[in-house]
């Protein structure tokens, strides 16, 4: 994404809790919808496409690392949950965000991995932002499943 761009989407209700969100640019809309027993569930909710946002952000992050070091991840498959409580005012809130991250390549294949670990969360403009304000924690692990790297808190 360019400095000074002002991404938009545009959601238009359809019934009750489900909200058509168009996205412009000839990108098909979603359909997003609040599970039982407020909505019917016919789409993420806002909470999973929180998630999906974030996660999304952190492997697009970790893949431009990659890249940028000419290191192929074979593939990255990212997992994200989301701890939902209430608050001091009994409201519900998302209180911490946890993003698993594995990429197919054994550790031992990649070049300058630390340097890579050690940077790819910075660019992730959309994690970095919410992680101002929720607590989340980062995991990343290799096709064997080894755990490499791990950050938790706010920024």
């Amino acid at each position: 994404m360019s400095e000074g761009r002002r991404p938009s989407v545009s959601l238009r209700q359809i019934k009750d809790y489900q909200f058509s969100i168009d996205f412009g640019a000839g990108i098909p809309p979603l359909l997003a919808d609040e599970s039982a027993p407020l909505g019917s569930g016919a789409g993420p909710s806002p909470v999973q496409l929180l998630l999906a946002a974030v996660a999304n952000c952190m492997s697009d992050s970790l893949y431009f690392a990659m890249r940028k070091f000419h290191q192929d991840p074979k593939g990255i498959q990212t997992n994200a949950t989301a701890s939902v409580g209430r608050n001091e005012k009994g409201r519900l809130r998302v209180q911490e965000i946890t993003v698993n991250i594995g990429f197919e390549a054994k550790a031992e294949e990649i070049e300058h991995l630390d340097r890579i670990l050690n940077q790819f969360e910075d660019f992730c403009t959309v994690g970095q932002s919410v992680r101002a304000g929720i607590a989340t924690t980062v995991i990343v692990s290799d096709g064997t499943g080894k755990e490499l790297h791990k950050t938790s808190g706010k920024a």
